[in-house]
């Protein structure tokens, strides 16, 4: 990756953040102004991406993702007091390396099948983030219904192959 472009890409990701944390800030008034521990680690992994980024190992988004991701999460349980939620909220971090590979193939240009791995990995996260969060009852989002996110899944992962088999 040449200089100007890996340039443009931390020019780019250090607006995605401000303009994400000002858009919390707007959303959760005061609420992320309280400085505590896990900012530490979310700054750690900020640092590690625009780190990857400029010296052009696009591979450091995993490991930035997954800690940057950990850190959020801390953050939310230290401010809420919600520890109860690691009975379903672990089901985020495959979904943090989902989206550190799809942020890998994006910075290095590794192509459309990285970023499609990094996708199911998120899409996964997020199918399991419903269903422990409904059965253990903090999302409600689907109340008794849950079960049919599990059977979709299901349905996903055994016809999308099959779908490309006949291509």
């Amino acid at each position: 990756m040449d200089r100007k472009r890996r340039s443009n890409l931390v020019v780019g990701l250090l607006l995605i953040l401000l303009g994400a944390l000002v858009l919390a800030l707007q959303l959760l008034p005061g609420v992320l102004l309280t400085f505590s521990w896990p900012w530490i680690i979310i700054g750690f992994a900020i640092v590690m991406l625009v780190v990857g980024v400029t010296v052009g190992v696009p591979a450091l988004a995993v490991p930035a993702c997954i800690i940057g991701g950990i850190g959020g999460i801390l953050y939310y349980q230290t401010v809420t007091g919600d520890w109860d939620s690691w009975a379903y909220v672990w089901a985020l971090i495959p979904g943090f390396v989902g989206l550190g590979i799809f942020l890998s193939g994006l910075l290095g240009g590794d192509g459309a099948e990285t970023m499609r791995a990094g996708g199911w990995l998120l899409l996964i996260s997020l199918v399991l983030f419903a269903v422990f969060g409904s059965f253990f009852g903090a999302l409600g989002l689907l109340g008794d219904y849950w079960p049919v996110l599990l059977i979709l899944l299901g349905l996903l992962l055994l016809f999308v192959p099959l779908l490309r088999g006949r291509r």
